[in-house]
């Protein structure tokens, strides 16, 4: 820490006697703002890396229903603004980044899209690498025996999750019938982890931003409303409808089950702003101390080395800091949607 202090000094001292250098006005500005959010938004290819003039990119499917029927092609045909069977890519506006048609009056329309965009195939990848872990723990399983001893490796790490998260998020917080749940629960654990392990990899397949795209976030949170209300026990109701508290609270006016039942969809809001939020915000961070080696690259190279050392000692503190809250994130998503099924689960007092 005290070398990145000493750094950073160099580095402000450095910008104060910074000369003016007329090829700067010359020089074209970096836009920051797509640096970042052009990684992090979804997007109908896949961006690997440039190679000098050349950009390295998988097309992937496009799948539209437009006014004119289905549309089956790969996006790779939409490219710099290119038109096809009458869609393309908005370059600005409402639709920014979006494949739309032009109606009878000239505006654009957004077609019923199912593509398979970036971060669907990320989707698809990372879920398939969580089988394929799953299926290899459960095959060193079915090949030794308890008396062998425990397991060592990929697989001991993951008996180690599985048994942490069991029994001391999910049976903790739920109680009895816990194990109806852990399913569920140790599946939305592992989906968000891998994903948000992946989304740290910078080369292909990872580096897609899955768990901070609030659309995923939304499903996950959607079946933990689900599991929540709908296996909420009589008891549960009852608070909410008819609290124990004084009666002025609750008639004339249902205060209390006004609030009680406005709790019923903030609690799932909160987890999926939560993971979106950090997830989204980790990924911009890093992006942000990336962009500053090419937006000192007009001050000179003094001034550009010294902030390129300073980016890249940040840049890799925030990777590893990324591995910490990947972890993190998926347990509180878990524990929070543990604790949401138990406090269903109440039974009434005697």
């Amino acid at each position: 820490m005290k070398l990145l202090k000493y750094l950073c000094c160099i580095g402000l001292c450095l910008l104060m006697f910074m000369p003016r250098q007329a090829q700067a006005e010359e020089t074209q500005e970096i836009d920051v703002y797509e640096i970042v959010f052009g990684h992090i938004e979804d997007a109908y290819e896949w961006h690997i890396t440039d190679i000098g003039d050349a950009s390295i990119r998988i097309p992937l499917p496009v799948i539209v229903k437009s006014s004119s029927g289905w549309h089956i092609f790969s996006s790779a045909r939409l490219r710099n603004q290119a038109r096809y069977e009458g869609l393309y890519i908005a370059p600005d506006g409402e639709y920014k980044n979006k494949i739309v048609e032009k109606d009878a009056t000239g505006e654009e329309i957004r077609p019923f899209d199912i593509s398979i965009t970036k971060n669907v195939l990320a989707l698809f990848v990372n879920s398939a690498i969580l089988v394929a872990i799953m299926l290899g723990c459960a095959r060193w399983y079915k090949r030794h025996e308890v008396s062998e001893g425990a397991p060592k490796g990929g697989v001991g790490m993951i008996e180690a999750l599985v048994v942490m998260i069991n029994d001391e998020v999910i049976k903790g917080c739920i109680g009895e019938d816990y194990r109806r749940y852990a399913p569920y629960l140790l599946t939305a654990f592992f989906f968000v982890l891998v994903n948000n392990l992946m989304g740290i990899l910078p080369i292909f397949p990872g580096g897609a931003n899955v768990t901070g795209n609030i659309a995923i976030t939304l499903v996950l949170a959607l079946c933990t409303f689900l599991f929540t209300n709908i296996c909420g026990t009589k008891a549960y109701w009852k608070d909410i409808f008819w609290p124990k508290v004084p009666l002025w609270l609750k008639v004339p006016v249902p205060l209390m089950p006004m609030i009680e039942l406005f709790g019923i969809f903030t609690k799932p809001f909160a987890l999926m702003i939560r993971l979106f939020a950090n997830i989204m915000a980790g990924h911009a961070a890093i992006l942000s101390l990336v962009a500053i080696i090419f937006i000192t690259v007009k001050a000179g190279p003094v001034i550009n080395g010294s902030m390129t050392v300073i980016s890249v000692l940040f840049g890799i503190f925030m990777d590893m800091l990324e591995l910490l809250v990947a972890f993190i994130q998926a347990y509180v998503f878990t524990m929070l949607s543990a604790v949401f099924i138990g406090l269903s689960r109440v039974k009434e007092e005697n």
